[in-house]
């Protein structure tokens, strides 16, 4: 993780200011400042949180909208806009950038920085049966205008997609939740 160029809090309290309309919007039932401040627990709670992690979180899901597919890219390109107009130097930007890019979930990642970033935004799947039980509920109401039959098959294939990995959690300090996850993952496409 580059935390070279100092973050100072004001920077930190000012990028909270900005997301927090953003993760207010009605249309949030999961992706809200709620999921964002438990993936900021998870990191700080496993003392890996730094300034340049906590800048990413409060700009990953940014912009969230359930019928496109762009959301990750969008939030990086507003939170970068964002970023550049508080003076953020270039390379911090970058990182930030490709940080919220990795929470895609596309792709393996390529630091540490994201793979953290990466299994604190997937933490949920490996919360209590309860905890990942009103995050589903919420996932669903979020996706509302999606007929119910097209809804089951669509989630069946995401979940069954991190069921199916080798590892879900690829960081040491997440790899204890492993194992609920995978119980929640499998229980959640049996009552589909």
């Amino acid at each position: 993780m580059n935390d070279a160029a100092p973050i100072d809090a004001t920077l930190l309290a000012r990028a909270e200011a900005f997301a927090l309309p953003h993760y207010a919007e009605a249309h949030r039932a999961y992706h809200d400042a709620e999921h964002v401040r438990a993936v900021l627990h998870a990191l700080e709670s496993r003392r890996v949180l730094t300034p340049v992690l906590t800048l990413a979180v409060w700009g990953h899901d940014l912009i969230y909208d359930p019928r496109k597919h762009d959301n990750e890219q969008q939030s990086a390109g507003v939170f970068d806009g964002w970023l550049a107009e508080q003076g953020a130097p270039a390379d911090l930007r970058a990182e930030i950038h490709a940080l919220i890019l990795a929470t895609r979930h596309a792709a393996p990642a390529a630091t540490r920085a994201e793979a953290l970033l990466i299994d604190a935004d997937l933490s949920i799947l490996g919360a209590t049966a309860e905890a990942f039980a009103a995050y589903d509920a919420a996932i669903r109401r979020e996706y509302r205008h999606v007929p119910g039959l097209l809804y089951r098959m669509g989630r069946k294939k995401i979940l069954r997609g991190f069921l199916e990995r080798e590892q879900i959690f690829t960081t040491p300090e997440f790899a204890g939740l492993e194992a609920q996850a995978r119980v929640n993952l499998a229980g959640a496409i049996a009552k589909l």
